[in-house]
């Protein structure tokens, strides 16, 4: 068996989910945690390598644990280290534990068949604007703020979200520097809708690419702005040409917000 965690986290001040040496990670900074609580070495596995700044609401991740004495990378899952803790402790143990930034929502146990990345069917990425008419300099780091976007602005944003849904070979918002060869992907849903002064561009689809989502908001915003109809959207992703998409915007208002299996 293995330890399943549900996690959120503000990802201002680290380097990402992936530990890194000499650099602060989400990854690292959870596993130290998991170890002293279980008083064992683990292993810590995640859903997704969100980059820097990336923000999660339901990340999901699992704890390995060693055979006292075990080196190296390789964890054998032990079930009774597991089974020790209740999963109501093990959440208060955790987050008595972990900084301001991350909290553990909830903890069980897991099929050592279970893999938090290959098991997945589908995620969901929020992405969320604030047109407010100042700066919010208590939101710094979460939002990306832009100037106001009127209804005929939301509604150009949101018909190009729609065209972006569907299977398709979405090379066009992949940032250069993946590794990726199979870019096609299936989009099962992608919206965009006013709260208050945040618009959020919401996306779900069964796996994604390198800065696919920031890339398609930077799109969908660009559209929003004039700079682009909605019916370009088709073009732009049957060119399979990332120069023909727009900007990747920033990971401040990135947020990783539901895995399902």
């Amino acid at each position: 068996m293995k330890l399943r965690l549900i996690v959120s986290y503000d990802g201002r001040g680290y380097s990402g989910w992936q530990a890194q040496d000499n650099a602060k990670s989400i990854q690292r900074t959870l596993t130290d945690a998991v170890s002293e609580v279980y008083g064992r070495r683990c292993l810590v596995t995640g859903c997704s390598r969100t980059d820097a700044g990336v923000h999660a609401l339901g990340y999901c991740c699992t704890a390995a644990f060693a055979d006292t004495g075990g080196s190296g990378d390789r964890v054998e899952p032990r079930s009774d280290i597991v089974s020790a803790i209740p999963p109501e402790n093990a959440v208060r143990a955790l987050n008595a534990r972990l900084p301001d930034s991350i909290a553990v929502l909830s903890a069980s146990a897991a099929e050592d068949s279970f893999h938090p990345r290959y098991g997945v069917k589908s995620k969901t990425y929020k992405y969320v604007f604030r047109d407010g008419a100042v700066r919010s300099p208590f939101l710094s780091g979460l939002v990306y703020e832009t100037r106001s976007l009127g209804e005929g602005e939301i509604r150009r944003m949101r018909e190009a979200a729609e065209a972006m849904t569907g299977r398709r070979d979405f090379a066009s918002f992949m940032a250069s520097g993946s590794k990726i060869t199979d870019t096609v992907r299936t989009v099962y849903s992608c919206t965009v809708g006013r709260r208050g002064e945040f618009v959020v561009f919401t996306v779900t689809a069964d796996g994604f690419l390198y800065k696919m989502v920031r890339t398609m908001a930077g799109t969908a915003l660009a559209v929003g702005r004039g700079r682009a109809d909605p019916r370009d959207i088709e073009a732009i992703i049957s060119a399979r040409d990332r120069s023909r998409a727009f900007e990747t915007l920033p990971p401040c208002g990135l947020y990783l917000c539901r895995v399902e299996y």
